[in-house]
């Protein structure tokens, strides 16, 4: 095949402004293109769209309003560590230190404990974070609070 070494738009060079598309915008704005930017990806830029960008539109996942926040402890309260402690006791995977049962959240992935319900055991519980009430609450039960990370702070409602 012959290479075609000269080619009409360099013929055209030099010759007129326009050359020959006319002097009222012919072959100038973005309708010799199709629109500006994404414009006609749904229309007349259909087959590009499928064969180029098949994934454009449409849903692409969900990301919960609670990470777009920020960042939330994993929580836990005294009366679902109780349920814990039972649920351990049928399964017979309690550790014991002395009279008092160890239960270590930090190591379950739980960040806090809260203070909502009653606690009738005597616990060691080893957490990162706890409320004062659920502290209180766990030594009225002879136990005691292990804070790895700082003091006892008010609960607030997650």
């Amino acid at each position: 095949m012959v290479v075609r070494r000269r080619r009409k738009s360099r013929k055209l060079r030099g010759r007129t402004r326009t050359m020959s598309w006319g002097r009222i915008g012919q072959h100038r704005k973005a309708g010799s293109r199709g629109g500006r930017g994404a414009a006609g990806l749904g229309k007349h830029e259909w087959t590009w769209t499928i064969k180029y960008a098949p994934n454009w539109f449409g849903k692409k996942g969900f990301k919960p309003p609670r990470i777009r926040i920020g960042y939330r402890p994993v929580t836990i309260n005294v009366i679902e560590l109780q349920e814990l402690i039972d649920e351990m006791k049928i399964k017979k995977t309690l550790s014991l230190e002395g009279d008092k049962i160890v239960v270590n959240l930090e190591s379950m992935g739980i960040h806090k404990l809260l203070g909502e319900g009653r606690i009738k055991d005597p616990v060691k519980v080893i957490v990162p974070n706890a409320s004062r009430e659920a502290v209180e609450k766990i030594r009225e039960a002879g136990g005691e609070v292990i804070l790895t990370r700082g003091e006892a702070e008010e609960a607030v409602e997650a």
